[in-house]
């Protein structure tokens, strides 16, 4: 069985296939995740922004007009659904929570010089452009392929890998100014 495009999914709900819906769910559901998380910074908020990014899709799937864009279509329902939840919740949220994530960074026998590592790291993300920011996320902490981000965002792989590699030399840049902390690229 071959695995349907996403216009032969978005097509079929827009004919009220539920089934087609749940599996766009399920194949970006992550990806949404990821962007929301970037601009949030809670693994939980970035949860609620995704699911409400699907609620609003679903209500507006019929305003699609070029059903091979919907992954790009539904990032932008999701930064917007993400920035409005920033809004609302006020400032204090672009703080990464990458604690969570904490099994990515390279082990460190001194629980407090690991703590400190993971705040350098933590603080050094949260400064990165938004843009940069998601890659990051989408990429590091989600997972996702090159040619999956491509889809997700619309943007080649080769700006996806160029991007990706001026915002690791920008962390690793701000890491050895800010905390003495050195990385390898």
């Amino acid at each position: 069985m071959t695995e349907k495009s996403d216009s032969q999914l978005v097509e079929a709900a827009m004919g009220g296939d539920v089934e087609a819906f749940t599996e766009l769910c399920k194949r970006y559901y992550p990806a949404m995740v990821a962007i929301a998380r970037a601009i949030l910074g809670d693994r939980h908020l970035a949860e609620d922004a995704a699911q409400e990014t699907f609620a609003k899709a679903s209500r507006n799937l019929l305003k699609l007009n070029e059903l091979d864009k919907f992954a790009g279509w539904l990032t932008v329902i999701c930064r917007n659904v993400a920035r409005d939840i920033a809004r609302k919740a006020g400032a204090g949220l672009h703080t990464c929570s990458l604690a969570e994530s904490a099994g990515d960074i390279p082990a460190i026998e001194d629980k407090s010089q690991q703590n400190g590592h993971i705040e350098a790291v933590r603080s050094a993300i949260d400064k990165l452009a938004p843009e940069a920011k998601e890659l990051i996320f989408l990429h590091y902490y989600d997972g996702m392929t090159y040619r999956q981000i491509s889809a997700v965002l619309g943007i080649s792989q080769e700006a996806i890998n160029g991007r990706l590699r001026r915002a690791k030399k920008a962390i690793a840049e701000r890491l050895r100014r800010h905390s003495k902390v050195e990385i390898e690229l």
